[in-house]
């Protein structure tokens, strides 16, 4: 007989005493709402495809209704396996890190984890108090951009236990997981193509000055080295963040310094963006006086005018890969390929 208008069950009456004695909604309770065992309401919030469509449907019937949040906590301490990954990444203002996010935030929903995301600011400090923060919750899986980081935070991360991929970067050390390319090698691959386009006074302009950058500038050396072009004083490294603005900038202090210059290499494309924006307002033709390249293909980059020479880099390759990855280690199945070098792309546009 079905309860009238105003009655109560006794599964009900126990789901609100706990209600009234805890202040939250219990799994206990959405499990009573949906007429399923605890597990199966678990296993349907998680999204695993063993569960059949109707229950799951049932579930999250009860869970509207009671509106029941999951504690994430508990669940780890219940299960020893929690539904977080945690993503450290340098920058949300930088477009770059932004598509990789997207794309392992997308891989890793679709297969049941929400992701903690945390900033570094390329802060190794910042980077360290963050990991011994979300390590505190057990999380699932880890993803860090690239290898530079303190001792300290290495150690955190070595000691924890939790499967942990790099980002943006690759490496053969054993044990360590990595999907990126060689930054290296794509700051030599753009210089020597501005070298065959009979570029010989190359400038190369860098802001932030993170390892990547750092790593393309070594790549930028080699390549003008090998060519018998290198000079030590059209680097121009400058520590504040990258942007439009700080790009205008550098244009005019290397053409100040060095008005022979006929290239400069940026190595970001904001600054790019920014230096070509400059040179249209202070008359400077591009190419025919100077050559401006720039890196990572950034949003607009192909609406400059000239359109900008860069170097294409697959980040939202990179996060659907490094979720794939870190989704294996978390199963503990062993993976064939723990390095994945995805590789660049050098697109000569207008600019040079």
């Amino acid at each position: 007989m079905s309860a009238h208008r105003g009655e109560t069950t006794p599964a009900a009456e126990r789901g609100a005493r706990r209600r009234r004695s805890s202040g939250r909604v219990t799994l206990q309770d959405v499990a009573q709402a949906a007429g399923v065992s605890p597990i199966t309401v678990s296993r349907a919030l998680r999204g695993e495809r063993a569960v059949a469509p109707d229950l799951v449907a049932r579930v999250q019937a009860a869970v509207d209704q009671l509106g029941y949040v999951p504690d994430p906590a508990a669940r780890a301490l219940a299960s020893s396996r929690s539904s977080q990954v945690a993503v450290l990444i340098p920058l949300l203002s930088n477009a770059l890190f932004v598509d990789l996010l997207d794309a392992v935030q997308r891989s890793l929903l679709s297969a049941g984890y929400q992701t903690l995301i945390g900033v570094t600011h390329y802060d190794p400090a910042e980077e360290e108090a963050l990991l011994r923060s979300y390590l505190l919750h057990r999380p699932a899986g880890l993803i860090v951009t690239g290898f530079d980081r303190s001792p300290a935070a290495a150690g955190l991360i070595a000691s924890s236990a939790v499967p942990c991929v790099h980002v943006m970067e690759t490496s053969q050390r054993e044990g360590v997981y990595s999907v990126g390319f060689s930054q290296n090698a794509a700051g030599r691959a753009m210089s020597e193509a501005l070298l065959a386009r009979g570029r010989r006074r190359i400038a190369f302009a860098a802001a932030q000055l993170d390892p990547r950058t750092l790593q393309r500038a070594e790549g930028y050396r080699a390549a003008l080295q090998a060519a018998g072009c290198y000079d030590p004083t059209l680097e121009f490294l400058d520590p504040a963040p990258s942007s439009l603005a700080l790009g205008g900038a550098l244009l005019e202090r290397v053409l100040a310094a060095a008005p022979e210059v006929d290239a400069i290499f940026f190595n970001n494309d904001d600054l790019a963006q920014g230096a070509l924006l400059a040179a249209l307002r202070l008359g400077i033709k591009v190419p025919e006086r100077l050559a401006v390249a720039g890196f990572n293909d950034l949003t607009g980059s192909d609406q400059m005018l000239p359109p900008l020479s860069t170097v294409r880099t697959p980040r939202s390759e990179i996060g659907r890969e490094a979720a794939a990855m870190l989704l294996k280690l978390m199963r503990g199945e062993s993976l064939a390929e723990p390095h994945r070098d995805l590789g660049f792309e050098v697109l000569m546009r207008g600019s040079c």
